[in-house]
């Protein structure tokens, strides 16, 4: 593939601008080939830092006042300090005679700022000459404790995982039943799903849990409604009973009539039961619950349910609201929050109804014995018209992007439509917004997978109004948001899980390593790329990180190794090769890993025993291969189990496939439920294996 030479190419001086502000002027695709980014981009994307770079003048100017504002800078506006290492280069280079001051997290005022609790604190610095300076200090522990012993889990969608008694989707209901099965009786130790984060409202919505309204808040839809406490109270026993039929029937669609799954149907349903709920008066213990909830998430929640009030009335998009409602601080937003004082309650009282039954479901996998519990995920980004983005507007940057550039697998780049933070906010703030989320997310999360954990390095910001290929890289301060990261989950005893899969800069995945963040590693991908291109054997596989054998955005197993995913390709148009050259490739490649296999004495006649149908042995051997590398976790697409062949996301397509709203079906595509699942000796069968090889499978080697 060759990139398109861009015509443009920045000056010199727009080049060392660029760079003073974090933006790439170039990147490297692969070794030994670069690829310049144009002047155009490069100037939008300074312009969206608040940058003029719009002219030759403008450029040097502004130029010279960065340049002029490092050389006076103090101290930058954040500084880290890892807790046990020597003093930061910031401080350590403050003029002789410097007096410090530090306010703690806590209160408390100090002189020196060594020997800190960890937190983000305070420091104001006084030079001889005069100048003072203010910075926050994020104190970090050094790295986050690696797990305590190796477990296995179960990987799955929510939604797809439906039991009979969820409304058409999966429900959190069924989340908590899953984690306390897989933790009593077969011993998993966690269970990982797709983000749960506030979607965009109104029909049709989204249906990717990647774009999101907001990730601070998760997404109603998701509640079990029988499980609140004042759906036995509505007064309406007679509307109740309607609706818990009608969402019989839109469970029995989907399990057995072959219907997608309607998350709108299912949102409509639930809001109307919601509604019921509501008017039911909250009892003394519930009451007190709830405000503490409300004082406890404060701004933040009261700005997320006034937009969702406001969105009612005026659309999903804040954009096109009238003026005054677009600034979350305005008096005309005020009056309106005022207004609609009710339904601003009724969004927060979800927010808690939510939080409640998610933290509920983090407690039935602890107490069924799961070291981790319930893994969460974390979107990249936002929906540019959501939530989020109207809370903390000043934090995005507006008119701008994140995607990918150019690549061996897309020609045109991408473009994901999702806004980016802009670094010097975050870092202006003490990466507030950064903390916050993170701060929600654990409450209820036993681990974190970042999605995209590249983009904690840089992310590539796409102008609106252009393509893909016209885009930039933008650097974050990975340390900072390193920092903030593992200070935030040491405090809630969690494991961070990083999506570093695809094109990774140099220097991310050990800097990753070093702070205790685990990465992913995916089987079909683990190969000798610096050799000879064969299969990884498992004593060659890194230990600090997440071993599956596929995700949501891959085939499952069974497609992969009887080669159907080639063909669903080729049906939908999207092959970019002749079909008999994919499927050799995809032969060749089953062929390498099934030799290696059996090579290893992992299947059926060469030591790995079992008297299943051959494809379900050669799904068993393969997952018998995760637990013989060292990977610390050990991933089983719960699908997998089951025999599904149909991935639950074909990146590439919108409307030609049902991304998102396909149950977890058998190798016939029959939709399986949750208490078929549990009773299945197929999947029994399959999590046995991994139980069975976890236990003799050497544990892997501290990293660091």
């Amino acid at each position: 593939m060759t990139a398109p030479r861009p015509v443009d190419p920045p000056t010199e001086d727009l080049s060392r601008l660029a760079g003073l502000h974090g933006v790439a002027t170039s990147y490297t695709p692969a070794p030994g080939r670069t690829v310049t980014a144009s002047a155009t981009a490069v100037t939008l994307v300074l312009a969206a830092l608040g940058v003029d770079a719009g002219t030759p003048g403008a450029v040097r100017a502004a130029l010279a006042d960065r340049e002029r504002r490092l050389r006076e800078e103090l101290l930058p506006p954040t500084v880290v300090w890892w807790s046990g290492e020597p003093r930061p280069a910031a401080l350590a280079g403050l003029p002789d005679g410097t007096r410090l001051r530090v306010t703690t997290e806590q209160g408390e005022t100090r002189a020196d700022p060594a020997h800190l609790p960890p937190g983000v604190h305070r420091l104001t610095a006084t030079a001889p000459d005069g100048r003072s300076a203010g910075t926050h200090l994020i104190v970090a522990p050094a790295r986050l404790p690696t797990p305590e012993r190796r477990a296995y889990g179960l990987l799955v969608q929510l939604y797809s995982l439906l039991s009979r008694r969820s409304w058409g989707m999966g429900d959190l209901g069924d989340l908590g039943e899953l984690a306390s099965w897989a933790g009593r009786t077969l011993g998993a130790g966690f269970v990982q799903v797709n983000p749960l984060h506030a979607a965009v409202p109104g029909a049709p919505t989204d249906p990717s849990p990647y774009r999101p309204s907001s990730r601070r808040f998760p997404d109603p839809v998701h509640l079990r409604i029988e499980d609140v406490p004042e759906f036995a109270h509505v007064a309406g026993r007679a509307e109740t009973g309607r609706l818990l039929e009608r969402a019989g029937r839109l469970r029995e669609a989907v399990l057995d009539q072959g219907a997608l799954i309607d998350r709108d149907a299912v949102w409509e349903l639930k809001r109307q039961a919601l509604e019921l709920i509501h008017e039911v008066p909250l009892g003394p213990g519930r009451r007190a619950a709830y405000r503490d909830f409300l004082a406890e998430q404060g701004r933040a929640l009261e700005d997320h349910a006034t937009w969702c009030a406001l969105a009612e009335v005026h659309g999903s998009d804040w954009h096109r609201w009238p003026a005054g409602l677009r600034d979350p601080r305005s008096q005309e937003t005020a009056r309106a929050r005022a207004e609609l004082a009710d339904r601003v309650d009724f969004h927060c009282r979800l927010a808690w109804l939510t939080d409640t039954q998610l933290a509920a479901a983090q407690r039935a996998a602890r107490e069924a014995g799961m070291p981790v519990g319930v893994v969460h995920d974390l979107a990249v980004g936002v929906h540019p018209g959501g939530a989020d983005t109207w809370a903390q507007q000043d934090h995005f940057a507006h008119g701008m992007s994140v995607g990918a550039p150019p690549d061996a697998f897309n020609a045109r780049g991408q473009d994901w439509g999702l806004p980016p933070w802009r670094p010097d906010r975050l870092a202006a703030s003490g990466y507030a917004p950064f903390r916050q989320l993170l701060r929600a997310l654990f409450r209820y999360a036993g681990a974190l997978r970042i999605d995209h954990v590249m983009g904690l390095f840089r992310l590539w910001w796409v102008p609106r109004g252009h393509p893909p290929t016209q885009g930039a890289y933008v650097r974050y301060d990975a340390e900072a948001m390193l920092a903030v990261l593992v200070l935030e989950a040491s405090r809630a005893g969690a494991v961070v899980i990083g999506e570093d899969l695809g094109t990774v800069e140099p220097g991310v995945r050990e800097a990753l390593r070093e702070r205790g963040v685990l990465g992913t590693s995916v089987l079909w991908f683990e190969r000798d790329w610096t050799g000879d291109g064969r299969p990884l054997p498992p004593d060659r596989w890194r230990p600090d990180c997440l071993a599956t054998a596929t995700t949501h955005d891959l085939p499952p197993t069974a497609a992969r190794l009887t080669g159907e995913h080639v063909e669903l390709r080729d049906r939908l148009g999207l092959l970019v090769r002749p079909p008999e050259e994919e499927r050799a490739e995809a032969a060749a490649e089953r062929g390498e890993w099934l030799e290696l296999l059996a090579r290893l004495g992992l299947l059926p006649g060469t030591g790995g025993g079992g008297e299943a149908s051959p494809e379900e042995a050669e799904i068993q051997a393969v997952h018998r291969f995760l637990v013989h590398t060292p990977a610390r976790l050990v991933g089983v697409w719960l699908p997998d189990g089951a025999g599904d062949r149909r991935p639950q996301n074909l990146p590439g397509t919108s409307d030609e496939y049902p991304n998102w709203r396909l149950p977890v079906a058998d190798a016939e595509g029959r939709p399986v439920t949750l208490e078929e699942l549990a009773a299945s000796p197929r999947v029994r069968a399959l999590l046995e294996v991994m139980r069975e090889s976890a236990g003799d499978a050497p544990a892997g080697p501290a990293g660091g």
